[in-house]
């Protein structure tokens, strides 16, 4: 009798956390971005300084997913375009992939990505 009581305690326990975590979370929105490689600069990129990033390796791969705070709804969201600035080189590492693309393209961030055996500088820019 008192294992009941103890499991129906922790099973209520849960579920007011749960409904704690779901009120706190109201305005988040999630996104999954892929892989996780350079998934904090990605996110940050398309959803602005104040969003997080978490990798998860439950699956197998590991998967890139991206928290933001929600707006309301734009009545047309702008489209985001991807472009490239080149390669990325210990002479040219991630802050200087982010200012080259900010240089090519109005708005643009950017972030090195490996292809292959290349290290190249990808964009994203409002367009």
């Amino acid at each position: 009798m008192e294992r009941i009581t103890s499991l129906a305690f922790l099973v209520s326990l849960l579920i007011v956390f749960a409904s704690v975590v779901n009120q706190t979370r109201a305005n988040t929105c999630s996104e999954g971005l892929g892989t996780c490689e350079n998934c904090d600069q990605r996110c940050k990129a398309k959803h602005g300084p104040s969003s997080q990033s978490s990798c998860d390796r439950s699956v197998g791969v590991p998967l890139c997913t991206c928290y933001y705070q929600c707006g309301p709804p734009s009545p047309t969201p702008p489209k985001i375009c991807d472009g490239g600035a080149g390669i990325c080189s210990q002479s040219c590492p991630d802050k200087c992939c982010d200012t080259n693309c900010a240089q090519k393209y109005k708005g643009g961030r950017g972030f090195c990505s490996s292809i292959g055996n290349y290290r190249l500088c990808q964009c994203t820019y409002p367009c």
